[in-house]
């Protein structure tokens, strides 16, 4: 495939290795001094970029048929504008908060397992992510859907960050720590016992291969897809 990089940072150098070492061909790589391009040059776009700039990239993707793959956070104001924009131009589009295949079986085991605490109402649940200190939102894309994940199967009503633990929120920790990749934990705690499980990336490649795998999955399809559906999880 013929990739267009949106966004030229650490993630999307890092995908560009993965990409390359799979036999694609990288044919843009578009970052804040990137003036003008032409992004029918692709097959197919991964945008890693900033929440200030994604939607405008999403929506040139979608307008110009070229299918799009996105792992930017922090602009899900627009998310319902770009799939009526996907649905308006009969485009392809992928989003996750998070693209680690780990990731998103961890996804799938949050769930597991707030369904079976769900009546337990003695444990108290907390939350908490660590990533480097140049991530720009906060809490991370990944702990509001690990949050949203347990809203689904619980009385809880919102997530919280940086407050104490109350009966209708999950109160989220957002730590920033230098070369950080990714921490994600979750807890339920009694006063007789405690149940955590989570999620720890080692490095940034987990992140890219998704991207990319994602990407040779949504390639030739139209329509608006998770990555439940990429890793057949549905």
């Amino acid at each position: 495939m013929k990739i267009a990089l949106l966004g030229y940072g650490r993630m999307g150098k890092t995908i560009e290795q993965i990409a390359l070492q799979r036999g694609h061909e990288i044919v843009l790589k578009v970052d804040e001094n990137t003036e003008s391009y032409d992004i029918k040059l692709a097959d197919i776009a991964i945008d890693f970029s900033i929440p200030s700039v994604a939607f405008e990239n999403i929506s040139n993707c979608l307008k110009n048929n070229v299918p799009v793959v996105s792992g930017t956070t922090g602009w899900l104001d627009k998310y319902e504008e770009a799939l009526e924009l996907c649905k308006q131009n009969n485009g392809g589009f992928i989003y996750a908060s998070n693209f680690s295949l780990g990731v998103n079986i961890f996804f799938e085991l949050n769930e597991y397992l707030a369904k079976m605490m769900s009546n337990l109402t003695d444990y108290q649940i907390s939350m908490e992510e660590i990533h480097h200190t140049k991530k720009l939102d906060a809490p991370s894309g990944t702990a509001i859907s690990l949050a949203e994940g347990i809203i689904k199967h619980s009385n809880k009503k919102n997530w919280a960050l940086d407050v104490t633990s109350n009966e209708n929120e999950i109160p989220i920790v957002a730590k920033r720590i230098p070369d950080v990749p990714g921490t994600h934990s979750i807890e339920y705690k009694s006063s007789i016992d405690s149940i955590d499980i989570k999620h720890t990336a080692f490095t940034r490649d987990g992140f890219a291969l998704g991207a990319v795998i994602a990407s040779e999955w949504l390639f030739g399809k139209k329509g608006v897809y998770s990555m439940k559906d990429v890793l057949g999880l549905k």
